[in-house]
């Protein structure tokens, strides 16, 4: 949340870009205030002046790099069919701004997972607003409405542990045919009956 006045609402955003474009290079391990700083050009202090901690940057920096992904998956072009919607998402997800933010996703991610905050809070309100854009994406292929939430959860899940084994499986036949498993899996989802046996 913005506090104080609009300049300075326009500066606390212009270095959550900027923290965010450095943390999506460096990662979030190690993380610190004075190097951050350093680095933008500015001080600690200042960064202590518009964000109440660590604790608050690394959360606007986290949100950020969200409404990035959010913004590049809804402005990929509608897919003739939720089989592509899902290939077009995955090429789309190993390669440049959106693989970096989908990385630091993991990251904090794993982070979450032992209770460490505020990864664990943000993770969670990430992944609802995340899980809606991919709902949306398949709707825009043809996918039921009904069906597009349990169709976005199986590629979510699925997604993030391609993204974990991608280091080791870029380029490799194994991940390439996993990657079309799933299209299939997903594309299998939409084809079913809305209410009828095995939907949610």
């Amino acid at each position: 949340m913005e506090t104080g006045t609009p300049r300075e609402g326009d500066r606390r955003r212009q270095l959550a870009e900027a923290a965010t474009d450095h943390v999506l290079e460096h990662g979030l391990i190690g993380l610190s205030l004075r190097p951050l700083a350093a680095a933008l050009g500015t001080s600690d202090r200042m960064l202590l002046y518009h964000f109440s901690g660590k604790d608050d940057l690394v959360a606007t920096v986290l949100h950020t790099s969200n409404e990035r992904s959010i913004g590049l998956v809804r402005s990929l072009p509608a897919a003739p069919s939720v089989r592509e919607a899902v290939l077009a998402l995955w090429a789309a997800s190993t390669h440049g701004q959106l693989e970096r933010c989908q990385r630091l996703y993991v990251e904090a991610a794993a982070l979450g997972l032992l209770g460490q905050e505020p990864y664990a809070s943000v993770v969670g309100e990430s992944n609802q607003a995340w899980l809606r854009a991919l709902a949306d994406l398949l709707v825009a292929a043809g996918c039921s409405p009904d069906l597009a939430p349990r169709a976005a959860h199986l590629l979510d899940a699925a997604m993030m542990g391609l993204q974990l084994d991608l280091p080791l499986d870029r380029g490799t036949a194994v991940l390439d045919r996993s990657v079309a498993d799933l299209a299939d899996a997903v594309a299998s989802i939409a084809a079913s009956a809305p209410g009828g046996q095995g939907s949610r």
